[in-house]
């Protein structure tokens, strides 16, 4: 199969990154860091190495405050709930995800904040803001259309003032260097199965001194078992219950995978997605929503049939792996005019090949005239 699926789950995943995470089911068959014996505390060790390679590859003030999630979602829902202001006002934009837009849904009907959408720029958001705004909440690159916010134009925005900066950094982070310090960022969530390379069942939150996060989940840590209260301490204040050591693993060696080659990550993206835009402009019955990225995002429709039918015949027909549909980001199909039919995304990983695309053109061009409809 030809996977260009990666902005759902990366495809590929390095010989380190697989071995790291079987060893780990194999091996280390013990609840890292709560125990005193050598399964446990090589778990931890582990579990150590995974956070320190993430806060120096984004730029974190301390490692303790690099949390691990099970997804991007996960890490979304603690930086939002754990932050946010009872009747407080927050800034978001149309390219949130509906982890971002379902949980501020949910804000509004418990906790009383107010939210305003806006078009994602600096200056947009400096219009936006209130006087009892108490958070920004931005998507660095869109899921949809692989549109990228400007992080350091937002932070200077916001620098000086009591307003924390959360960012959505599900689609780029392994992508392009993201430096919280020099962006602003306060708050950064990601997933660590698509361009990080990690598998499923890994994500994270990073957060620097400036935020303070409640916990969302509550249980068992490891430490302080006489006290039913939980911890005041990271990250063990945010992560109850067993960690999940595999993909922990998984991440950690992904990560130093990520740090010396993201460069090349990015201009290959920008290459593929180049190239697959300036086929597409080929075909008859195509309208494009992207433009070149570093982030392997193309999106765009077929006068042959909607996104779903399309994705459906390129699957059953071509062996070629795309999502069809609104990739659960409604907002951004409402300001594009999508929201009936959707977009047919084709997302890249770096292994992917110009001779994959010229296969998928020839396809897109056989759909486009109807012959595989």
């Amino acid at each position: 199969m030809i996977y260009f699926d990666n902005a759902a789950t990366g495809g590929f995943k390095a010989a380190n990154v697989t071995e790291a995470a079987v060893n780990a089911v194999k091996y280390l068959c013990a609840n890292p860091g709560r125990s005193g014996h050598r399964l446990s505390l090589t778990g931890a060790k582990i579990v150590l190495r995974a956070r320190m390679s993430l806060a120096e590859l984004f730029g974190a003030d301390d490692a303790d405050r690099v949390i691990f999630t099970k997804n991007a979602t996960e890490a979304l829902n603690l930086a939002l709930a754990g932050t946010v202001k009872k009747n407080g006002h927050v800034v978001t934009t149309v390219y949130e995800h509906n982890s971002v837009l379902r949980t501020l849904t949910h804000l509004k009907e418990e906790y009383g904040i107010r939210v305003s959408v806006t078009d994602g720029t600096p200056e947009g958001i400096a219009r936006a803001l209130e006087e009892d705004t108490c958070l920004v909440m931005v998507n660095h690159v869109s899921n949809v259309t692989g549109r990228e916010a400007d992080l350091a134009g937002i932070g200077k925005v916001l620098q000086g003032k009591n307003i924390l900066f959360a960012c959505d950094a599900a689609q780029s982070a392994g992508h392009t260097g993201i430096d919280m310090k020099k962006c602003g960022v306060n708050l950064l969530c990601a997933a660590g199965h698509k361009g990080m390379g990690g598998i499923m069942g890994s994500g994270f939150l990073i957060f620097d001194k400036k935020a303070e996060v409640r916990p969302v989940l509550f249980g068992g840590t490891g430490t302080e078992s006489l006290n039913v209260s939980q911890p005041e301490f990271y990250p063990e204040r945010l992560e109850s219950g067993t960690l999940n050591l595999p993909a922990i693993a998984a991440l950690g060696e992904a990560a130093e995978n990520v740090a010396p080659n993201l460069k090349i990550f990015s201009e290959t993206l920008f290459t593929l997605t180049d190239a697959l835009i300036g086929e597409l402009k080929k075909i008859d019955g195509v309208r494009i929503y992207s433009e070149p990225n570093r982030f392997g995002i193309v999106s765009f429709s077929s006068a042959a049939a909607p996104s779903a039918a399309v994705a459906d015949v390129l699957s059953s027909e071509y062996d070629i792996a795309v999502r069809g549909g609104l990739h659960c980001a409604p907002l951004v199909h409402k300001s594009l005019g999508t929201e009936r039919e959707g977009l047919v995304r084709v997302s890249f990983a770096p292994q992917n090949s110009l001779r994959e695309i010229s296969a998928f053109a020839k396809a897109m061009h056989r759909i486009s005239l109807g012959s595989a409809l």
